[in-house]
């Protein structure tokens, strides 16, 4: 019986990089705060180059578990970190533009998500938490405020009220995915024929969401939100930009 090869897989060398320095985070080996040897130390550990290194170094830096101080002295070198958010934001926001996921499933999960975050933080929300959202929300009311902004201060308002639910990963996912249509949304405010008349209607339902969650209405702020959320991101799947309009 003739003998069937199959291709071997192949890894460019920094993603063998990678994976040895995920194993070490996986076993618990590395943890935040560690920092890793420097290059000219590590490389030859690792049986690479130093330009290897440096690649998987970068892509560490870029998806927000490592971040490198060039230089010298006692901060110079590569560290570990915890910063999720904005790396997951950032990656969210190509993936969106490049089309891997649509308008509707975005505002699916941000109704999913952001339900769950007023509904927790209506439970779990310090009090200093709920007097920054109040700070924001008067931001918003502010006489002849632009529309880049009030989208400023709504989405600081929303990723704070996920912040402040108890839930790190939701709060993560859920600035992930507002920050992912924080563009489509601004131009859709852009678009209104009367601004002044939005900005005060969406800041009154940010008031009572805000009110909701100080008396610890959880299931009636996540009510309220997802109605708020439907209203300005359902009108994007809906436009001309949504699924059943031109591409």
């Amino acid at each position: 019986m003739p003998v069937e090869w199959q291709p071997v897989q192949q890894s460019r060398t920094h993603e063998l990089v990678l994976r040895s320095i995920e194993e070490r985070v996986v076993a618990g080996e590395l943890r935040a705060g560690d920092r890793l040897p420097p290059e000219r130390e590590l490389a030859p550990v690792l049986g690479v180059s130093r330009s290897a290194l440096r690649e998987a170094l970068r892509v560490l830096e870029t998806i927000g578990v490592l971040v490198a101080q060039p230089g010298r002295g006692p901060d110079a070198g590569a560290r570990i970190v915890r910063n999720p958010d904005d790396a997951l934001g950032r990656l969210l926001r190509l993936h969106f533009a490049l089309g891997s996921y649509s308008l509707h499933d975005v505002l699916e999960a941000r109704v999913v998500l952001e339900r769950s975050s007023f509904e927790g933080a209506a439970c779990h929300a310090p009090i200093e938490d709920l007097d920054e959202a109040a700070e924001l929300v008067a931001g918003m009311a502010e006489p002849g405020i632009g529309v880049s902004a009030f989208n400023d201060l709504d989405t600081r308002f929303h990723v704070l009220i996920a912040r402040s639910s108890g839930n790190a990963l939701t709060s993560t996912l859920t600035s992930a995915v507002r920050e992912s249509v924080r563009p489509l949304i601004l131009r859709a405010l852009e678009a209104v024929e009367d601004w002044p008349a939005t900005a005060r209607a969406l800041n009154a339902e940010h008031r009572t969401l805000l009110t909701l969650v100080r008396e610890g209405s959880g299931p009636e702020a996540a009510d309220l939100v997802e109605w708020h959320i439907r209203g300005l991101h359902g009108t994007l799947v809906d436009g001309p930009d949504g699924p059943d309009g031109p591409d």
